[in-house]
């Protein structure tokens, strides 16, 4: 089998488990809808001190991007290093955690799917 094929079959594994199941699509439905949420309470809303509306991308992002941040610290950027780091860890983090949700689903799927034969069968 040629390489070419292989990682195309691959890549198509990995964005089918990352976009293409219920439970994948329902949480970054969720993370879409804090980032939305997140978007207009700085751009639309004045408010007299800090707003904690960016703290709901952090959770539903949580724990990945938390390992993401803390491995740029480590690597000595000063206070979580750049902005455009901060929105690619929170990026990267949810596409890892969606495709961790669907592996698990299809974990639990397949283990269903099998079925139970008697021994000797």
């Amino acid at each position: 089998m040629n390489r070419p094929a292989l990682s195309r079959r691959t890549s198509r594994a990995l964005v089918r488990l990352t976009f293409g199941n219920a439970a994948s699509l329902l949480y970054l439905g969720a993370v879409v809808a804090a980032a939305v949420l997140v978007a207009a309470d700085t751009l639309f809303i004045a408010h007299e001190d800090a707003s904690f509306a960016g703290v709901w991308l952090f959770l539903l992002a949580a724990p990945a991007v938390f390992v993401f941040l803390l491995g740029s610290s480590a690597a000595g950027a000063e206070s979580f290093g750049p902005a455009w780091f901060m929105y690619l860890a929170l990026t990267v983090s949810v596409l890892v955690q969606s495709l961790a949700l669907g592996w698990f689903v299809q974990l639990v799927r397949g283990g269903a799917r099998r079925k139970i034969r008697p021994q000797g069968a």
